[in-house]
Parts: structure tokens; sequence; C-alpha cells
């Protein structure tokens, strides 16, 4: 029997400004999850917060795309929402794009990451869940664990692994997707995700038999809105062990902190500052970015954990480091390369000053 693993989270209103989500919302969304348990929707489910989000961790045997887990999923969201309206959270609802559910979860804000497979003998996972930063943060970690054998060891000594893996790319401006093997199109595929304002990694599968191994939220919340609604906090399932990167070699990436868009009003470029469950909440200007990780054993569909994986000195230096980054990155306040570059900055005040000032603009030099 095949099992389903959803991950589907949303920004409902922030305590205190962007910074975490209130205990009273927290607990509506999780009554709402676990009556969606007791009515066998779902098998079992566990609650994640990053930052000011949520995210619902399911397992059930209803697929990919289950519409019923999608409203399950949405309904708690809504009233969570009507909790973070009462309390006057920041923000309240402001994943939710639309008044009512229809039919799928996918387009109507709030993030998805699912994989469907058969149960392992032994099934951990890691679930990585981030805030203040969008889906392409991820890129850079799925190269380093599923085709870098700098970074993963299996990929030259497991004979499980050796084979490779394909990536699924998606380009998020035109929902065009495209699938590249590794190692033989590492370079092909290096060009696309390099790309991490247009290019984001969907999911990954084991070449040798197609076995899915990483599974990523893609959705871009201002592309859906139309207008700048914050940035989209990505979750991402990676499955580890037998005939997967062990935890180790999933872990590793994180060990040595990278640049990525968000940060505050979603505007920015900062570090990815691997942390605690307990140390997620981003204050220092609305950041930097954050990122946990929560590993989880799935045992006859019911999930044991979280553990808190980065709850670990062996992060300290990363997270000296993104402070240190972080540092270098403010001095340049409002500009470049701090600040996005206009094409990124779509959604913010930059058309409408553009629209007001258009006629103040002169020709000053010819085109060549």
């Amino acid at each position: 029997m095949k099992l389903t693993l959803s991950v589907i989270k949303a920004d409902i209103g922030g305590f205190v400004g962007h910074s975490s989500v209130h205990k009273d919302v927290i607990e509506k969304v999780k009554e709402v999850a676990e009556d969606g348990k007791d009515k066998g929707i779902i098998r079992d489910v566990s609650i994640l917060v990053c930052g000011d989000d949520i995210a619902l961790v399911m397992t059930h045997t209803k697929g990919v795309d289950s519409s019923e887990v999608h409203e399950l999923a949405w309904n708690a969201f809504k009233e969570g929402t009507e909790v973070a309206k009462k309390l006057k959270m920041y923000g309240a609802g402001q994943d939710l794009l639309a008044d009512a559910f229809s039919g799928n979860i996918k387009g109507m804000g709030p993030g998805v990451a699912e994989m469907e497979f058969v149960e392992r003998k032994s099934e951990p996972v890691v679930i990585f869940f981030a805030d203040k930063t969008a889906p392409s943060a991820w890129n850079l970690p799925l190269y380093e664990i599923f085709a870098d054998p700098m970074n993963t060891a299996g990929l030259v000594i497991d004979p499980s692994m050796h084979d490779g893996f394909i990536f699924d790319v998606m380009d998020v401006y035109t929902g065009m997707g495209i699938m590249l093997k590794a190692p033989e199109e590492l370079y092909d595929l290096l060009v696309f995700i390099g790309a991490t304002s247009r290019y984001v990694v969907r999911a990954v599968y084991r070449k040798s038999d197609g076995e899915i191994a990483a599974s990523a939220s893609t959705q871009r919340l201002s592309l859906m809105a139309g207008r700048y609604v914050g940035k989209d906090d990505p979750v991402l399932i990676v499955r580890a062990q037998a005939g997967f990167p062990a935890v180790g070699e999933i872990l590793e990436p994180f060990a040595r902190p990278w640049l990525v868009e968000g940060w505050m009003r979603g505007s920015h470029t900062g570090p990815l500052m691997p942390v605690s469950f307990k140390n997620a909440k981003p204050t220092r200007f609305d950041g930097p970015p954050r990122v946990i990780a929560a590993g989880y054993q799935i045992t006859d569909g019911y999930l044991i954990g979280p553990s808190d994986l980065f709850d670990d000195p062996a992060f300290d230096e990363a997270r000296r480091q993104c402070n240190v980054m972080a540092d270098i990155l403010r001095r340049q306040g409002i500009f470049e390369p701090h600040r996005l570059p206009p094409e990124e900055m779509e959604y913010t005040t930059l058309p409408k000053v553009l629209e007001k000032l258009k006629d103040r603009f002169k020709l000053v030099e010819a085109k060549k």
C-alpha cells in the first residue's frame, strides 16, 4: 500500500509583526487537523512552526493532490485565521488568497510539498521549513545533496545511489518544467537552478528506479496574487538512508551558509540561518532568513517525531557566519545587492514610482 506524505504551510498571522505565531492560533490549527485525523481523512498529523508560518505534516493514503486532504488543511488555516483576526495578529490570513476552497489548495496561497511511496523497512525523512525566503532557497542544497559527491559520499560509495538522480526543474514564470539527469547533464542542470530568481527544483527522483527522493513547494505567492504579499516561506521533504543520502549528508549543506532572496519585505538578499525550533523567530530586520530541520521516522503511516535536527552545536559556526554576512549586507541598506534587483521588485512600490515619474524621463544618450 502506498503512503502519501503531505506538508502544507501558510502564514495566517504573525505574533509580533512577522516573528512568530501565537499559541492560540497554533492550537486552533492543530484542533482542526486532529479532527480530520479522528474522521479518517488523514492517518497522522504533526505541526511545525517557523517564524510566522505554520506547517501541517500529514500522512494518509489518498494520494498526492487529494481534494479531501487539501480541504482539511484549508479549513485548519481558515479557522486559525479567525483566531488570528480576533487577536489582531499582523497580516492575518495573508496566504489565503481565496474566500472558499475550490478543489485543490495549490494556487490558493499556501505552499505544498507532497510525495507518495511504499514505506520501507525503516523510513526516515527530513522536513525542512524556511521563513523569510523563496522556493529557490532549496536549489543549492538539493544540488549538493543529490549531485555533489564532495557533499554526499554515497554518490560514490553506495551502489544504490551510484547511478545518480533526476531533477525536476520548473520555470516559475511560465509553469514549464524539464527533467535533467545527474551526473551526465550536471552542467545543463546548473545553468537553470543557478538562476534562482526563475528556476526552482520541484522534485528529485532516483535514476535507477524512479523512486521519489525529495519534494519541494514551488508556489510563488506574489505571482499568484499579482501584488506583494510576503515571501513564500517554502517547505522541503527529503527521504533518507537505504538508497538515499544519509541524514548527515542531507544536513551537511546547511553547515555552510549561502545567500537567498527574501528577508525584510521579501525584497532583500540574506544568509539562510539553520536554527533549532526555539530559535526560529526571525527578528533582526525581520530575519535573517531561518530554516529548521524536522526529522521523522514514519512507522506504519504514523509520524514518530519530530527530532530537532539543527539543535546541534555543530551548526554554531554556520550561525556565526550568518551573523557576519548579515552585518555586511545590512551595510548596503536599500542599495543592491542587499536589495533585490528590479525584476524581483515587481510587486513593491517600484512600478508605482516608475508610473508616476515616467513623463520626466528624457533621452540623454542615444542607443548604439
